[in-house]
């Protein structure tokens, strides 16, 4: 197969994959032009860190106004397989959940406000906190731990009571999942001086879930502008059709759906969903039927 073969199928892939596959599959590649960077950069006996710098988000303030899209790209940019791993492991995981309970647009939204969530706290904290100043400024970070800990606490605020499998643990509902891991991450803050900047973020991400979480409670979806703005920046890119001539049919379709009966179905609709949602948090994931879970999966997508 040739090299533009190999392309166009990873493509295709990338194309017909839902966001959550899409966003693993971006820090995959990511990863793998980084190392691949870094080795060529090594052979030649040139510093990486010197084009890495314009990725990595900066803790100064006036650093940042020079990159700002730093707030984002630090997001995506790993070097170590142990990190990405980790990461993507959660990230499928709590993605696969968090699809469940929501739809695929606010997962790619809430992963981007996350992420810049986690980027602010760690900006604010090196530039307030007297703490800080032991460490140099700027100092920089990157990963997707911060957009990750967004995806793990909104499904545990949305379904306190949801239950998964864990090995050696057995089932383990989502709240206590998300409150050891938010504790984890404020101990060693408080006990080591290693990646504080990192579990600052960590904290900016699960607060950025927690919020999601309760806003759509109350019918606010706050990943909107998020997901408006990536609308917006792509179809920049996009060629405008060419304007075609077209032909109606003088004959009415009588397949079309009427607003009536699409009200009416898309009302019954919620209303299975939320019967399966009761469900889901009064006796978790294994009492449903497999028609209920591919009900629930299906209107994720």
């Amino acid at each position: 197969m040739t090299n533009s073969g190999i392309l166009n199928k990873l493509k295709r892939q990338f194309k017909s994959a839902d966001v959550l596959f899409q966003l693993i599959y971006i820090n995959i590649g990511v990863f793998v032009i980084a190392i691949l960077s870094m080795l060529i950069c090594k052979l030649f006996s040139v510093d990486a860190g010197r084009f890495f710098i314009y990725l990595e988000l900066p803790s100064s303030f006036s650093y940042f106004i020079k990159k700002p899209w730093t707030i984002i790209t630090y997001m995506f940019l790993h070097y170590e397989l142990l990190h990405i791993l980790f990461n993507m492991l959660w990230l499928y995981c709590f993605g696969r959940i968090f699809l469940m309970l929501f739809n695929g647009r606010q997962l790619g939204g809430l992963y981007i406000l996350g992420g810049i969530g986690g980027g602010l706290f760690y900006m604010l904290a090196f530039n307030i906190f007297p703490y800080f100043n032991q460490f140099p400024n700027p100092s920089f970070m990157l990963g997707a731990s911060a957009s990750v800990l967004a995806i793990v606490v909104a499904p545990a605020v949305a379904t306190p009571n949801f239950q998964i499998r864990l090995f050696f643990l057995g089932n383990i509902k989502l709240k206590y999942i998300a409150i050891v891991t938010v504790l984890l991450d404020v101990y060693f803050l408080s006990s080591s001086g290693e990646n504080v900047g990192g579990h600052i973020a960590h904290l900016g991400g699960a607060l950025a879930g927690l919020w999601f979480a309760l806003s759509l409670s109350k019918g606010k979806d706050i990943t909107l502008w998020i997901n408006k703005g990536i609308d917006g920046f792509f179809n920049l890119f996009k060629s405008k059709p060419k304007m075609k001539v077209s032909y109606k049919n003088e004959k009415k379709n009588t397949s079309r759906e009427t607003d009536m009966e699409y009200n009416t179905r898309k009302k019954s609709e919620e209303e299975v969903i939320n019967r399966i949602l009761d469900k889901l948090k009064k006796s978790g994931y294994e009492s449903l039927s497999s028609d209920e879970k591919k009900t629930l999966f299906n209107a994720g997508k």
